[in-house]
C-alpha cells in the first residue's frame, strides 16, 4: 500500500519560489509515474505535472509550463515540485499522486483542455497547502 508524506508548502510572495517534496513509502518507486495536483478553494483539481518512472519524460499543463519543474530521486522514493516565479493563481492545496506504469518506463498522460486529468492516477496523497500572497 502506498504511504504518501507531501511537504514544503507554506506562504510564498508572487515571484517567489517554493520546492515541494513527496516521499512514497510501500512500492518500489521506479514503477510509478507520478504527477502533482492542486485544487484551489471552488475549482476543480487541476493536473499540473507529471514525471514518468524512469524520470526521463516529463508533461506540464499550459498553467505551469515553463514556470515548474517535476523531478525525482527514485532511491530515496522522493519527487519533486520547484515551483518558481509564482502567481496568485498558484494558491491551493497541491497533491502528489502515483499511478503503476510498469514496464512502460517513459508514460506520461496526454494533456486533455491543457490539463492532466485526475483520471489517470490511482493513488493520492493528502496533499499540502501552497499561499501565494503578497
Amino acid at each position: 500500500q502506498l504511504q504518501f508524506v507531501e511537504s514544503g508548502g507554506g506562504s510564498v510572495q508572487p515571484g517567489g519560489s517554493l520546492r515541494l517534496s513527496c516521499v512514497i513509502s510501500g512500492v518500489t518507486l521506479d514503477l510509478y509515474a507520478i504527477g502533482w495536483f492542486r485544487q484551489a478553494p471552488g475549482r476543480e483539481r487541476e493536473g499540473i505535472a507529471c514525471i514518468s518512472s524512469s524520470g526521463e519524460v516529463t508533461t506540464y499543463a499550459d498553467s505551469v509550463k515553463g514556470r515548474f519543474i517535476v523531478s525525482r530521486d527514485n532511491p530515496e522514493n522522493t519527487v519533486f515540485l520547484e515551483m518558481n516565479s509564482v502567481e496568485s493563481g498558484d494558491t491551493g492545496v497541491y497533491y502528489c499522486a502515483a499511478r503503476l506504469t510498469g514496464a512502460a518506463r517513459t508514460w506520461v498522460p496526454r494533456l486533455t483542455g491543457g490539463t492532466i486529468p485526475a483520471t489517470n492516477m490511482e493513488y493520492w496523497g493528502k496533499g499540502t497547502l501552497v499561499t501565494v500572497s503578497s
